[in-house]
């Protein structure tokens, strides 16, 4: 595997810029995570992913419902501006493709569709609350 130094420095110039603590960059099997620690100190961390985990994004079926995911690291926004009518609410008819939120990462704003027909049962996160790649955020029945 061939270290992008470039790329490695502009993640690390990126922490400063945005104000972050840590930044995770993919592409293809290469993964590669900067962050600082509370003194300030940059650490780098790169990984080659060897099998992927396509099963993350879509939708699992337990005892509790269907659960949708997040197919991004960012900020959760449960409307599209601040103010604004929620995009669904529990107890709301949803079917798949309609947008359930906005996760915002690095200020873009991604809409994440439904991956399932279904009435919302459960809204697992809040508005402005940081999520993770592949966190649950709405629970279908």
């Amino acid at each position: 595997m061939k270290i992008d130094k470039k790329l490695i420095k502009e993640l690390v110039d990126h922490l400063g810029e945005f104000n972050l603590t840590e930044l995770e960059y993919q592409e293809g099997q290469t993964k590669i995570k900067v962050s600082k620690t509370s003194k300030g100190i940059e650490q780098i961390k790169s990984s080659s992913i060897v099998s992927p985990n396509k099963a993350v994004l879509s939708e699992k079926e337990d005892a509790d419902g269907i659960r949708v995911k997040s197919p991004i690291i960012g900020t959760a926004y449960l409307a599209p501006e601040p103010g604004a009518k929620k995009f669904v609410e529990v107890g709301d008819k949803i079917k798949k493709g309609q947008t359930i939120m906005i996760v915002e990462a690095m200020k873009t704003m991604n809409h994440v569709p439904s991956t399932s027909n279904g009435e919302v049962k459960k809204i697992l996160v809040n508005d402005g609350q940081p999520v993770e790649f592949g966190q649950p955020l709405i629970v279908l029945k």
